[in-house]
């Protein structure tokens, strides 16, 4: 189903593990509470999707576009999200610990509350991104964009590797050792 167009399709609560979506076209799509473990969706145009509650564990989602997507409680954990658009997208709360998001625009995302632990934010652009609350333990932000992000609250500990001369404290962050 690589470059099949599911334009506003409505896949709540669907069963779509390992399923190879390269390249769709899921614009508007309705796929909360979906279950996308290890699906194959690089590429893909998630645009304005709503994935509420989705489960996408191990998924592939490299160079998709999920600007204004809404991620409300996804399960992102090690999904590799590595050169994605996610724009404006909300993350409240996404579990995406271990997740690949090297190289990603998170410009003006939600993440409040989330888990970041033991991700990769490689080269991320996180230029006014919400991260209130968020945990960043052991998380890599080297050479990350944190332009003007909010980052009150958010947990760090002594292996998360920040941009060179950030001041994590500065900027309200809360060391965590635990």
């Amino acid at each position: 189903m690589a470059g099949a167009n599911l334009t506003g399709a409505r896949l709540l609560g669907a069963e779509l593990s390992e399923v190879k979506l390269m390249g769709a076209n899921l614009v508007q799509a309705d796929l909360m509470g979906a279950i996308l473990v290890k699906a194959r969706l690089d590429e893909a145009k998630l645009v304005g999707a709503d994935l509420t509650a989705a489960k996408l564990t191990g998924a592939k989602l490299s160079r998709a576009n999920l600007t204004q997507s809404i991620l409300l409680a996804a399960d992102l954990s090690f999904a590799d999200l590595s050169h994605s658009e996610l724009i404006c997208a909300n993350l409240t709360a996404a579990n995406m610990t271990g997740a690949n998001l090297e190289n990603c625009n998170l410009a003006e995302a939600i993440l409040n509350e989330s888990s970041l632990a033991s991700a990769s934010l490689f080269s991320a652009k996180l230029m006014k991104a919400g991260l209130l609350w968020t945990d960043a333990r052991y998380a890599t932000l080297i050479e990350a964009n944190l332009t003007d992000a909010d980052l009150r609250g958010v947990r760090y500990n002594d292996q998360t590797t920040w941009p060179d001369g950030f001041d994590p404290a500065e900027a309200g962050a809360i060391y965590a050792a635990f």
